[in-house]
C-alpha cells in the first residue's frame, strides 16, 4: 500500500509531488502518480510547444519547487538574460521546463509514475483502492485528485460540423493530431492560446492566416487579479458562501484575455499584414472545392483550407465517472454548482484531497493556474506537520 497517490501528472499533480517529498513527508517509494501520459507534464510540454509560447503568463516565483525563488536562481545559474520577461520576471518556457524536470529529477517522480487512466476509486475501511480503466489496482492511505480540467475540448457546434465535413483539415490545438498549417488557415478564438498560434502561423505563412473572435482582445497582465494571491481579496472570498464564491470567481477570472505585450505583438503583425483579425461570429459553414466557407454572423464569407480552434475544455468539469460514483458512494459535498465544498487543507472527506479546478471554491480565481498548484501543494502538506 501506498501513503499518497496522486491522480494527474500536469503541473498540480507534480507540484504536489514535488513538496510531499521535498518536505520529508513520504519517500518516493511510497508514492504513485497515475496519469495517461508516459511521462510528468507531457500536456504541457506539448501543448505550449505547439503554439510557440515564449514566455509563461506568470511571474517567475511561480513554479513546481518548496523555495520561492527557486526558479529565478536556477536561471542565474542556467539561463541568459533574456530567460525573464517585464516588470514580473516571467520565465522563458525553456527555463520554466527545464527547472520542471530538474525538481522532477531531484524528487525521483518517474519512479512513481505510472502510465493510465482513473476509472474506479472505492474507499475501503481506512483506505483508498484506485483501478484504472486498464484493471490495474493500487491501494493507498491517501488520495489526491489533481487530474485538472476534463479531457473533453470545446467546439462551437459549427466546429463540430467542421470535423464532419473535412476531419484532416480540422484540429483543436489541444488535440493529440494537428492538423497540417496548408493556407488559407483560420484561427479561432480570441484568448492566450490563440494569440500565440496566429503569431507562429503568421511568421510561417504571413498574409495567409485570419483570427476570427467574437470580440475584440481582452488585455490583462494576468487571469485574474494579483490581489487574489493573498489576504487582500481572499479573505472576504473566504467569509462567503459557496453560490457568491461561484459568482465572485466568474466576475474577476479574465477569461479569454492576453498580456499587454502579446496585443501589441499582434498589433505589429496586423500592421505588416501578416494576419488579419476578423470580430464576428460564424453561423454556418460549407466544404467546396477543397475549401471550407465560413459563414458569419453579419453576412461574411471566408474561404480557407485549415481551421484551428483554440477554445479551451468543455465547462463540465465534474463530469468524469469515476468522480459522479464516488460522489454518491461517499456522499461528498458539494455546492450548487456541482463543484467540491472542501475545507482549508482542500480536504474533501478524510485522506482525499484535490487541487486545480476541483478547489476553487476555498483557493479562488488563480486555482487552476501554476499559483493554484503551489498554495494546493502548501494547504495539503500543512496537514502533515
Amino acid at each position: 500500500m501506498f501513503e499518497w497517490l496522486i491522480a494527474g501528472g500536469g503541473i498540480h499533480g507534480c507540484t504536489i509531488a514535488a513538496h510531499l517529498i521535498k518536505q520529508n513527508i513520504i519517500k518516493p517509494d511510497q508514492l504513485k502518480i497515475i496519469d495517461p501520459n508516459p511521462e510528468p507534464l507531457a500536456d504541457w510540454k506539448e501543448r505550449t510547444a505547439f503554439i510557440d509560447m515564449p514566455y509563461l503568463r506568470s511571474p517567475g516565483v511561480h513554479h513546481l519547487d518548496i523555495k520561492p525563488f527557486s526558479l529565478k536562481q536556477y536561471g542565474k545559474q542556467a539561463g541568459t538574460e533574456t530567460d525573464f520577461y517585464g516588470p514580473y520576471s516571467r520565465p522563458s518556457l525553456h527555463l520554466f521546463n527545464e527547472h520542471c524536470d530538474r525538481v522532477i529529477e531531484e524528487t525521483a517522480l518517474c519512479k512513481s509514475w505510472h502510465t493510465g487512466l482513473m476509472s474506479i476509486v472505492v474507499r475501503e475501511s481506512d483506505h483508498w483502492m484506485v483501478q484504472t480503466k486498464k484493471g490495474d489496482r493500487f491501494y493507498t492511505k491517501n488520495l489526491v485528485i489533481a487530474t485538472g480540467i476534463n479531457r473533453r475540448l470545446f467546439l462551437p457546434e459549427w466546429g463540430h460540423k467542421a470535423k464532419k465535413l473535412a476531419p484532416s483539415r480540422v484540429s483543436h490545438v489541444f488535440d493529440n493530431r494537428k492538423a497540417a498549417p496548408e493556407g488559407p488557415i483560420a484561427v479561432v478564438g480570441g484568448g492566450i492560446s490563440a494569440a500565440h498560434l496566429t503569431i507562429k502561423l503568421s511568421k510561417q505563412s504571413p498574409g495567409q492566416v485570419t483570427q476570427i473572435t467574437r470580440h475584440g482582445y481582452r488585455v490583462h497582465d494576468f487571469d485574474s487579479d494579483p490581489g487574489w494571491l493573498g489576504p487582500k481579496y481572499m479573505d472576504g472570498f473566504s467569509k462567503m458562501n459557496a453560490e457568491e464564491k461561484r459568482r465572485t470567481i466568474q466576475q474577476t477570472r479574465h477569461k479569454g484575455s492576453i498580456p499587454a505585450e502579446l496585443n501589441q505583438k499582434l498589433h505589429h503583425f496586423r500592421k505588416k499584414d501578416a494576419y488579419r483579425l476578423l470580430i464576428d461570429e460564424i453561423v454556418d459553414i460549407e466544404y467546396k472545392n477543397n475549401q471550407f466557407i465560413l459563414i458569419t454572423q453579419s453576412g461574411k464569407q471566408l474561404k480557407v483550407r485549415t481551421i484551428y480552434f483554440a477554445t479551451g475544455f468543455a465547462p463540465d468539469v465534474m463530469s468524469a465517472d469515476f468522480l459522479a460514483n464516488l460522489i454518491k458512494k461517499e456522499n461528498l459535498q458539494c455546492a450548487h454548482c456541482g463543484f467540491p465544498l472542501v475545507n482549508h487543507q482542500l480536504e474533501w472527506c478524510d485522506h482525499l484531497f484535490v487541487s486545480g479546478p476541483l478547489a476553487e471554491l476555498e483557493l479562488g480565481p488563480s486555482s487552476r493556474n501554476v499559483i493554484g498548484a503551489m498554495k494546493a501543494a502548501d494547504r495539503i502538506t500543512a496537514a502533515f506537520f
